[in-house]
């Protein structure tokens, strides 16, 4: 059973913008700390935001770029992203924090061109 679904993800050239989506079961993860995660080609994945209630993180790599947030009524989770940059070229993931291995999904692709 799938519990997290990311879409989203697509090209976009440098200082361009997506947002990701994540939709999520709100039976099981209603209470549960929530994060976007990446994985870049040849690197190990690593948390870009987290997020419960008003308490969010985010990497420094992404900070003042990138939004996360909760729409607990679409049982949906966001990141937009805005001003790209080529070191953003990953597969993004979402899971909760931290990050437990039966939730992991395929992700969704970004790939920012220079």
């Amino acid at each position: 059973q799938v519990h997290l679904v990311e879409s989203g993800g697509g090209l976009v050239q440098t200082g361009g913008s997506l947002r990701l989506s994540c939709k999520f079961s709100r039976s099981i993860f209603a209470k549960s700390i929530m994060g976007w995660y990446r994985q870049a080609p040849g690197k190990e994945r690593e948390l870009v935001a987290r997020k419960y209630r008003s308490d969010i993180y985010y990497a420094d790599s992404v900070k003042d770029r990138f939004t996360i947030s909760i729409e607990g009524a679409e049982n949906t989770m966001y990141l937009q992203m805005n001003s790209l940059k080529p070191e953003d070229t990953a597969v993004y993931y979402c899971n909760t924090y931290p990050p437990a291995r039966q939730f992991w999904g395929q992700g969704t692709a970004v790939t920012v061109s220079s």
